[in-house]
């Protein structure tokens, strides 16, 4: 599926944002305003399908979702960054697209959710109420933490989740739940930035098993897992040296 796209600047380095689960390529808007103060680079940022201006499917998955976008963007990449799902999604597509750097803020490799035993499957037999539940409450404590965020931050956001097919998001937690990126050698030179909420979606085990095969592993405690509207600033200040 082709996605939409929208681009800004167009300098030499060309950089790809890949945004999460619930909202869409505009909300990348504020980190790549502190991004352009600083790198001349084209920046591209795509609708995943279901999100923003993307067209809708029948079928969400994030094999679905990297296909995508190995069909949609250029090659030659400087950069090829991804946020939670857009991590996730980002860690398939990379060695297709094989972009000098892959960058992921917080991404959906592990989910803090329950896939075995009883447990497990008690859990997602009643994965679309659950989830519908806790995605609701999420939302509503993100809504309410995002008041102290730059208000610019917080209008695309609210935006942005009016714009977003709610019909995937079982599907999609499943999916990234049941297939966790196993730990090995990345396929490009690959940074992972984790603020103090990333333990839900990628464990302090698996960070330092990243670490081993070769994973540039940084951390911004005491953030928010969407630090790139919280704190555009100080999000592109830690990956400066790896967006140049």
């Amino acid at each position: 599926m082709k996605l939409h796209t929208a681009t800004r600047g167009n300098g030499p380095v060309k950089i790809v944002l890949v945004h999460g689960l619930g909202v869409d390529g505009t909300t990348w808007e504020p980190f790549a305003d502190a991004l352009l103060a600083h790198v001349d680079a084209t920046v591209i940022a795509p609708d995943l399908r279901g999100h923003g201006e993307s067209p809708r499917a029948d079928a969400y998955s994030v094999d679905t979702f990297a296909d995508d976008l190995v069909e949609t963007l250029p090659r030659d990449l400087d950069v090829v960054m991804g946020h939670s799902l857009g991590g996730a999604v980002v860690e398939r597509a990379v060695p297709r697209l094989a972009p000098r750097r892959a960058i992921y803020l917080d991404p959906g490799f592990r989910l803090a959710l329950p896939t075995m035993g009883l447990k497990g499957r008690l859990f997602w037999a009643a994965s679309p109420i659950t989830l519908t539940v806790a995605a609701l409450l999420t939302a509503r404590g993100n809504r309410a933490a995002r008041e102290s965020y730059p208000a610019r931050s917080h209008e695309l956001a609210d935006a942005a989740q009016k714009r977003f097919d709610r019909r995937m998001a079982s599907s999609v937690f499943r999916d990234i739940a049941h297939h966790p990126v196993i730990a090995g050698a990345p396929a490009v030179p690959s940074t992972v930035l984790l603020t103090g909420q990333s333990a839900a979606v990628l464990p302090d085990e698996l960070a330092d098993e990243l670490e081993t095969h070769g994973w540039d592993v940084r951390r911004l405690p005491g953030t928010r897992h969407d630090v790139q509207l919280q704190d555009p600033a100080g999000t592109y200040a830690a990956l400066a040296d790896v967006l140049a």
